[in-house]
């Protein structure tokens, strides 16, 4: 019996091939979509290889070092006339301002008949002082004169008679020289009367105060009662002929633009009138602190020009030849001003420039260009000296 029921593998395979059989199917249905998965993949690489065959074939080489080169855009300025317009600024102020004061001794005021404001001639009075002593001495003094003069008189008669007694023998020659001698000290003594008198007619004439020449009346500084002497301050401000001007404040370069004789346009504070003068003077000297100088605007009187009011000045500098670069293409350090110059190997060179007049064009170089290189317009604080570039001309 149990011979015969037992059971082994050996004994029954076909149970045994049947089961082998199943796994391997279950195992194949497992891997089935793998092998989907990697089908499409390989035929997205297919693509992917027939696609690069056909736009060129393949990813592009490493670009060389020019072609990272940064883009600048350059300017060939070459030469431009300019003309030159300097704008500076200013205080309006009388050409010849004459300060007028007391010339005499002085007194009190008794009549101020002119104001701030008008015009005034030569010799025109301007203030009167009291002079009631004064007319007093004069007066003593021309009776001082009558009293000499009766001396002279005397002494004269005298001398005549002596004269005619001398041939007679009464007289001595000791006594004429005598009485001709009193005769011409009271002779003399006239004169030096009739100088004093003269002397006091001229103080007191002094005592008005004048217009020592005709123009316009700035500044009265005096009124009825004030007592004045030679140590008071001056009593009027005259504009001799009523010039003005303007006492433009240009710097220490822009000076060396200027002469005498050329054309200017002022223009006054707050104001867009316009007046019209010429430079008639420059200053010898320049400020060592503000390192400024003065150019002397000359201008025609008008009521509007008030001495120490602020105005602005537009001096014609001339003409000038020269290269003209925008503002953003000239850079400075401690060794000065300098641009950057694109050479024929499309590398950046330093070049020291030394700049001119600032126009509306740009900014005039005087030295350091010819006007027939490449410059950098801008970004020039980007680069190197003998930094590789990839210049592009500006449009405009």
């Amino acid at each position: 019996m149990n011979y015969a029921t037992t059971i082994s593998a050996e004994a029954n395979p076909t149970v045994d091939t049947a089961m082998s059989g199943a796994a391997a199917g279950r195992t194949a249905l497992a891997h089935r979509p793998l092998l989907f998965i990697g089908a499409i993949v390989f035929a997205a690489l297919l693509v992917a290889a027939a696609y690069f065959a056909w736009a060129g074939g393949g990813p592009d080489a490493p670009a060389d070092d020019e072609s990272q080169a940064p883009v600048v855009t350059v300017v060939a300025p070459g030469r431009t006339t300019l003309n030159s317009t300097i704008e500076a600024p200013g205080q309006i102020a009388a050409r010849r301002a004459m300060p007028v004061g007391v010339e005499g001794e002085g007194g009190r005021v008794i009549s101020v008949p002119v104001d701030a404001g008008e015009w005034v001639s030569k010799g025109q009075v301007l203030a009167v002082i009291d002079r009631s002593v004064q007319v007093q001495q004069a007066a003593a003094q021309a009776a001082q004169i009558e009293v000499s003069k009766a001396d002279a008189a005397l002494a004269q008669a005298n001398l005549d008679r002596a004269l005619k007694l001398v041939e007679k023998g009464f007289v001595s020659t000791a006594d004429v020289d005598r009485l001709t001698a009193t005769r011409d000290s009271a002779e003399a003594r006239v004169k030096v009367a009739e100088a004093q008198l003269l002397e006091l007619r001229a103080r007191n004439a002094r005592l008005n105060v004048v217009a020592p020449a005709s123009g316009y009346v700035l500044a009265r500084n005096v009124e009825p009662g004030q007592s004045v002497s030679a140590g008071t301050a001056a009593l009027f401000t005259i504009a001799r002929g009523g010039e003005m001007e303007m006492l433009a404040q240009v710097s220490e370069a822009q000076m060396v633009d200027l002469s005498q004789g050329v054309s200017a346009q002022v223009t006054l504070a707050g104001s867009d009138k316009s007046f019209s003068g010429q430079v008639w003077q420059l200053s010898p000297t320049v400020d060592q602190n503000t390192r400024q100088g003065t150019a002397r605007v000359a201008l025609a009187f008008s009521r509007e020009l008030r001495p120490g009011g602020f105005a602005t000045a537009r001096i014609n500098g001339g003409t000038l030849t020269a290269t003209v670069l925008p503002e953003s293409a000239v850079l400075a350090d401690d060794e000065g001003a300098f641009v950057y110059v694109v050479d024929q190997e499309n590398k950046a060179v330093r070049r020291s420039v030394t700049i001119g007049r600032a126009t509306e064009q740009g900014i005039a170089i005087t030295e350091g260009l010819s006007g027939d290189e490449l410059v950098v317009q801008s970004a020039g604080g980007f680069l190197s000296p003998g930094e590789t570039v990839n210049p592009r001309r500006s449009e405009t």
